[in-house]
């Protein structure tokens, strides 16, 4: 018999398409998605139940399904996406705290995967030059999802004391990006002109959905347990970022970074947390080892291939694009070489 998985938080791109690969696995008997709202999309075989993490009844739905494998998919980047920054909050840790409770009390769950984010590390000026996941954030996030997800890996390291029968893992992800996936960062990249940081430019590194898909099935069908940075092979500069991208950027003042967040939230242009306006000033670049030798996963995209190919996915293009400045490089060398040519003849 293979496992039977409840994934949470199935109504979302990514965990409506991870329980369609669950649902074709040969490793997996059964995929049960939870979410408040019908999936807007295909989710193959997988029985959908509607129903609310933060809701005891969820401790039922487990019990009575024989669930041994649960997947928490459930905890949101956006504050826009989820309704606000109070009802995030609610969704994020609160939702945890009673899907767990809720996996304590089943004898029959073996195996507990929980979606984290890189945030856990936040980003300043005095982080070293690549996290491990042994080490901690020189500064907390104080707000958003990077504190959300500190609390819910704080949850989740307790419900392992609690049951050490139980195999835990935990993913931090970096950026998920891609040719689908729609995050506040492909809707960034996506802006006409990028504001940056005056004075910065950023390391950053993404995992492209398909990849990030993948390393969730691993851990699912796997018996690897730990906390594991899930990440693409090497940095893209922000400034290389823009410029595969062709968009041209506009530095402003550190101080103005906060205003101009604002701002672009309140007319819908794109959510800009806090933790995005900090990345943008200091990077942040993941360990990637733990992921390869302990967990067997290796990511099929580096974070540049990743990132090209959202831009190839989204068709984005401008003046500053990487094939038009190629383009310009091509014929500026060409022309050099015609000059060079009939100065030589001239001789």
């Amino acid at each position: 018999m293979g496992r039977t998985v409840l994934v949470a938080g199935v109504s979302r791109y990514l965990g409506g398409r991870f329980a369609r690969i669950l649902a074709a696995d040969p490793a997996v008997s059964k995929v049960i998605g939870v979410d408040v709202v019908p999936p807007s999309e295909d989710i193959g075989e997988t029985d959908f139940v509607r129903a609310d993490v933060r809701n005891p009844v969820i401790a039922k739905i487990i019990e009575r399904s024989g669930v041994d494998t649960v997947v928490h998919l459930n905890v949101i980047t956006t504050p826009t996406g989820a309704g606000g920054r109070v009802s995030m909050k609610e969704i994020n840790v609160i939702g945890t705290m009673q899907l767990l409770a809720a996996c304590q009390k089943a004898p029959g769950v073996r195996r507990l995967v929980v979606k984290s984010s890189a945030g856990v590390y936040g980003s300043s000026p005095r982080d070293p030059a690549m996290f491990t996941e042994d080490m901690g954030a020189k500064v907390l996030p104080r707000t958003g999802w990077g504190k959300d997800s500190v609390e819910v890996e704080g949850y989740v390291r307790g419900f392992s004391r609690r049951r050490p029968d139980v195999g835990v893992v935990q993913l931090r992800f970096a950026d998920v990006i891609g040719p689908a996936a729609r995050t506040s960062w492909t809707d960034y990249f996506s802006l006409p002109v990028l504001p940056t940081v005056f004075g910065f430019d950023p390391r950053l590194q993404f995992v492209h959905e398909d990849d990030g898909l993948e390393a969730l099935r691993v851990a699912t069908t796997g018996e690897s347990g730990g906390v594991f940075n899930v990440v693409g092979d090497g940095v893209v500069l922000l400034s290389q970022a823009a410029r595969l991208a062709g968009r041209p950027t506009l530095p402003i003042p550190e101080t103005a970074g906060g205003a101009l967040g604002r701002v672009m939230r309140r007319f819908g242009v794109v959510d800009l947390t806090g933790e995005q306006l900090r990345l943008l000033r200091y990077g942040r670049v993941l360990d990637t080892t733990r992921m390869r030798e302990i967990l067997g996963f290796r990511p099929r995209y580096t974070t540049r291939e990743a990132f090209e190919d959202f831009v190839r996915g989204r068709r984005l293009s401008g003046p500053f694009s990487a094939d038009v400045v190629e383009m310009v490089e091509r014929r500026a060398l060409a022309g050099i070489g015609r000059v060079l040519t009939t100065v030589r003849n001239r001789e």
